[in-house]
């Protein structure tokens, strides 16, 4: 069962994200996908402290992070030593198996592509509008995958 994905970019859309699900009961897990290839740019420890900061903003959200490491197989690794626990990398690179290998003695996970994902880039977090599709991008998913927010 995989939670609702969220597609950030940016820090306040992360925070959006936690947001919108801080307003239902339970609330439900989110998974925060960094945007394709963001290990190579803005770069692991970026994603870390957007994602950090949008929890500090929100706590008590329940949420996994996601980096995307698009093929760059070094970049996972490296991502790995940093502390992240949930990668994607392109499971059609050489270095895949190796990867989660590396992965999984760390008690890590790496997935051969991203899930689907509502992508926020395109919303205006200010309006309430984009408020209501994150939300219900949340109850969609949660209701389809047999648990209750």
């Amino acid at each position: 069962m995989t939670p609702p994905a969220l597609l950030f970019r940016r820090a306040d859309e992360a925070a959006a994200a936690l947001a919108a699900a801080a307003t239902l009961p339970g609330p439900p897990l989110l998974l925060l996908l960094s945007a394709p290839a963001a290990a190579a740019w803005p770069g692991a420890a970026v994603i870390a402290a957007m994602v950090a900061g949008a929890a500090s903003r929100h706590p008590g959200v329940p949420h996994r992070a996601a980096l995307d490491c698009g093929t760059a197989a070094g970049l996972a690794l490296d991502a790995l030593r940093q502390g992240w626990r949930l990668l994607v990398l392109e499971g059609t690179h050489p270095a895949f198996p190796q990867v989660a290998g590396a992965a999984s003695s760390l008690g890590a996970t790496v997935l051969p592509e991203a899930p689907l994902a509502l992508d926020l880039a395109g919303l205006d977090l200010r309006r309430p509008a984009a408020r209501a599709i994150i939300t219900g991008h949340i109850l969609r998913h949660t209701a389809a995958s047999g648990s209750t927010p």
